[in-house]
């Protein structure tokens, strides 16, 4: 079992930066895929980014790459996404999910492939 709990929203401006952490209780951390959702009000949980257990592997919705950037640090058992250029669109509850792999370089883009979600945290972008 795993228990995520995230950190770091809050009110920013456009153009700002915000770095959110998602951290996981549990041994065996090292063995899940992370990624990053986020729901705006009234809209579908929509995929943001996602890392593989070992890290080497990265993947990015087209509406932030080039301005996040997702990590994870194994021995702390957290993961980060650090948010540049933000602009108003950001505006939403950002939520972390683990999803289990067997594969160091796998990772996961669909919200049913991910086992562990959670409560997420709210980041507003003012214009």
């Amino acid at each position: 079992q795993v228990q995520l709990v995230e950190s770091g929203g809050g009110l920013v401006q456009a153009g700002g930066s915000l770095r959110l952490s998602c951290a996981a209780s549990g041994r065996t951390f090292s063995r899940y895929a992370m990624g990053w959702f986020r729901q705006a009000p009234g809209k579908e949980r929509v995929f943001v980014a996602a890392i593989s257990w070992s890290g080497g592997s990265t993947y990015y919705a087209d509406s932030v790459k080039g301005r996040f950037t997702i990590s994870r640090d194994n021995a702390k058992n957290t993961v980060y996404l650090q948010m540049n250029s933000l602009i108003p669109e950001d505006t939403a509850v950002y939520s972390c999910a683990a999803g289990r792999t067997y594969y160091s370089e796998s990772y996961y883009i669909l919200v049913g492939d991910y086992d562990h979600w959670g409560q997420g945290t709210q980041v507003t972008v003012s214009s």
